[in-house]
C-alpha cells in the first residue's frame, strides 16, 4: 500500500477576475489530506474570494489565508448596489468571510502542523502563522518622501493601483496601517516562544533583498516593510512563504527557506500544465 504523506501546500496571486486563472482554478483536483495556504491577491471582489474559500474547502483538508493588497481594494460585488468597504472595516468582513467556511486567517489562533515537519528535527512542533503586515513604502529609496516616491515610480509607470484603490481607514496611512499590524503580529509571534520552529505567511515578502521585479523595478515601495528584515530568525522561522511579486522562486536566508509562491496573470505562467504544478510544498519540504 502506497502511504500519501500529508503536505502543507501554498498559492498566491491566483486573480480569479481573469477568466483563464478561473477556469484553470475550477480544474484544481482534491487534496483531502493536504493543507493550503492561500497566500493573497485571490480575488478583488468580495464575491469571487467566497468562490475561492468554497472551493478550496471542498478540495483540501484545512486552508489558510492572508490577503493581498488586491482583496483590500474598495471594489464593489458586481451583484450588488452596496457601496464596497473601504480600509479595516473590509479587512474585518473578510476574515468573517473566511471563517464562515473554516478558512483560518491572521485573526485566528496559529495552528500547530499535525503532519510530518521533515525539514525540522527540533523535536518542536510546527505553528503555521498566517500574517497581515502589509507595506509603509521603506523598500523605495532612501530619503524620499512618498509623494517623491510615487512620482519616482510614475517615471516608468509602476505607480500601484493601490494609490486610488486601497483605503487605510481609519487610519491616517498605509504606514499607520502597517506599523499597527506589524506591532501586532510581532506581539503574538513573540508569546509563542523563540524556541518555536514556525512557518510564517505574509501576502508581502518580509525582506527587501528578496525583492526580484526586473518587468518593475520601481514597484518596489508598495512590496513590504524593513519592520521585517529580520524576522525569519528573531521567530525562528523554518519557512516563510509570500506571494505578490509573480515571480515564483526559492531563496535562503539565515538556513531559513523563503518561498515566493504566485501564480501571476495567465501570461506569467504556463496555461498548458494547468495550475496543480504550481502549488509549492512547504512541508515536509
Amino acid at each position: 500500500m502506497i502511504m500519501h504523506t500529508m503536505r502543507l501546500l501554498a498559492i498566491s496571486d491566483l486573480h480569479l477576475s481573469n477568466p483563464i486563472n478561473f477556469e484553470a482554478f475550477m480544474k484544481l483536483g482534491y487534496f483531502p489530506d493536504d493543507w493550503l495556504i492561500l497566500a493573497g491577491d485571490i480575488a478583488e471582489r468580495p464575491n469571487l474570494l467566497e468562490i475561492a474559500f468554497a472551493e478550496t474547502t471542498r478540495r483540501f483538508k484545512q486552508v489558510i489565508w492572508v490577503p493581498g493588497n488586491h482583496e483590500l481594494w474598495s471594489i464593489p460585488d458586481l451583484d450588488s448596489d452596496t457601496p464596497p468597504l473601504a480600509g479595516e472595516p473590509r479587512y474585518r468582513h473578510l476574515v468573517a468571510l473566511a471563517r464562515q467556511y473554516g478558512v483560518l486567517t491572521p485573526e485566528d489562533p496559529y495552528p500547530h502542523w499535525p503532519g510530518d515537519p521533515g525539514l525540522h528535527s527540533s523535536g518542536e512542533p510546527i505553528v503555521i502563522a498566517p500574517l497581515f503586515l502589509l507595506y509603509d513604502y521603506s523598500f523605495g529609496p532612501t530619503g524620499l518622501s512618498v509623494k517623491e516616491m510615487v512620482a519616482w515610480a510614475r517615471e516608468e509607470n509602476s505607480v500601484a493601483a493601490d494609490e486610488t484603490l486601497l483605503s487605510p481607514e481609519p487610519y491616517a496611512s498605509p504606514q499607520a496601517w502597517c506599523a499597527e499590524r506589524c506591532r501586532y503580529s510581532e506581539h503574538r509571534l513573540a508569546e509563542l516562544g523563540s524556541q518555536v520552529p514556525k512557518v510564517l505567511i505574509n501576502h508581502f515578502p518580509l525582506r527587501h533583498d528578496l525583492i526580484y521585479i526586473p518587468r518593475i523595478p520601481r514597484f518596489i515601495p508598495w512590496c513590504g516593510t524593513r519592520m521585517t528584515e529580520d524576522w525569519h530568525t528573531r521567530f525562528n522561522a523554518a519557512v516563510v512563504v509570500s506571494g505578490h511579486l509573480h515571480v515564483r522562486r526559492t531563496d535562503w536566508r539565515d538556513g531559513t527557506r523563503f518561498e515566493e509562491v504566485s501564480l501571476g496573470y495567465p501570461a506569467q505562467w504556463d496555461q498548458n500544465k494547468g495550475m496543480e504544478p504550481l502549488l509549492r510544498e512547504i512541508l515536509p519540504g
